[in-house]
């Protein structure tokens, strides 16, 4: 079996289509169906069925599928990683992050970038939680991704920020002139939980220090995305604890931690990084250093 057979079989997966597939791939639609026909062949087994609309996995297929398209990907990023190692000034550099990295750290240095390696275009990949980024990112999906400190990550990580966390409440809230409060404070409130709390030694933080504080803090609605679970707390729903990057643009009352609390913001991959994507890691550096309040 050969990588361009794997290629065919992944881009027929991602287009659910031969057609679409061919087309994407600059192919006829014949050289297409021969080798997919071909792999299928020194696998053993069908890997696709065509479908009335579409087309679906087998059950070797899916076996066969999370392999073939790890080995596309790794060439695809090998390829970069080594067009950028050797100076190269086009390309593309392709980042997996949540979506409250996106619109809270990635537009300043994006901006950066984009001023100074134009030629080097940007892809994002945007996840909902943390734990959807770490399984895409060993899928390998981009080249590098940024969030909060992946559990039980294999590859390199390195620290770029820390994000400071905070309390939201409305502003007719009580707490709303306070300028800090104890989770103690808290133990009659509920609370708005969010997909992308902090965890730490694979226990969210919030549930951990509540216990500290002696009560178990109770769910009012538990969401997936930051924005939501904002505008959720905004409204008077309940508390939410999230980083104060995140809150940017959004109309709501922030109150500090008492004690202060900060989570640390990552750079992972399953490679060192290199060329573009180190370069990149050290834009993220330069602002998370400045940039810890």
């Amino acid at each position: 079996m050969s990588l361009r057979q794997m290629e065919y079989l992944v881009a027929v997966v991602e287009e659910d289509s031969f057609t679409r597939a061919a087309e994407a791939l600059h192919v006829t639609q014949s050289a297409l169906s021969h080798q997919i026909k071909a792999l299928e062949r020194e696998v053993g087994g069908p890997l696709l069925e065509r479908m009335t609309r579409g087309v679906r996995l087998t059950a070797m297929g899916r076996a066969y599928f999370p392999h073939a398209e790890l080995a596309v990907r790794s060439a695809r990023q090998a390829r970069r990683a080594a067009l950028a190692a050797g100076g190269a000034e086009s390309g593309e550099l392709h980042i997996a992050t949540v979506h409250a990295q996106a619109v809270g750290v990635l537009p300043e240095v994006c901006a950066r970038w984009a001023r100074r390696r134009p030629g080097v275009r940007l892809v994002l990949h945007e996840y909902a939680t943390t734990g959807e980024l770490s399984e895409q990112m060993a899928r390998g999906v981009a080249d590098m991704a940024l969030g909060p400190r992946p559990v039980d990550w294999p590859g390199p990580v390195t620290v770029v920020g820390r994000e400071r966390m905070v309390l939201v409440v409305p502003h007719d809230d009580p707490l709303a002139g306070r300028a800090s409060v104890r989770l103690a404070d808290l133990a009659d409130r509920s609370w708005v939980r969010c997909g992308l709390e902090p965890v730490v030694d694979g226990r969210r933080w919030l549930d951990r220090e509540c216990e500290r504080a002696g009560f178990t803090p109770r769910t009012a609605v538990r969401t997936q995305h930051t924005s939501t679970a904002v505008r959720m707390a905004s409204a008077g729903v309940g508390v939410l604890l999230t980083a104060s990057h995140e809150l940017a643009g959004l109309d709501c009352v922030r109150i500090p931690t008492d004690p202060p609390w900060r989570r640390e913001i990552t750079v992972f991959s399953r490679v060192e990084l290199t060329g573009a994507a180190a370069e990149f890691t050290e834009l993220l550096k330069d602002r998370g250093d400045r940039d810890d309040s």
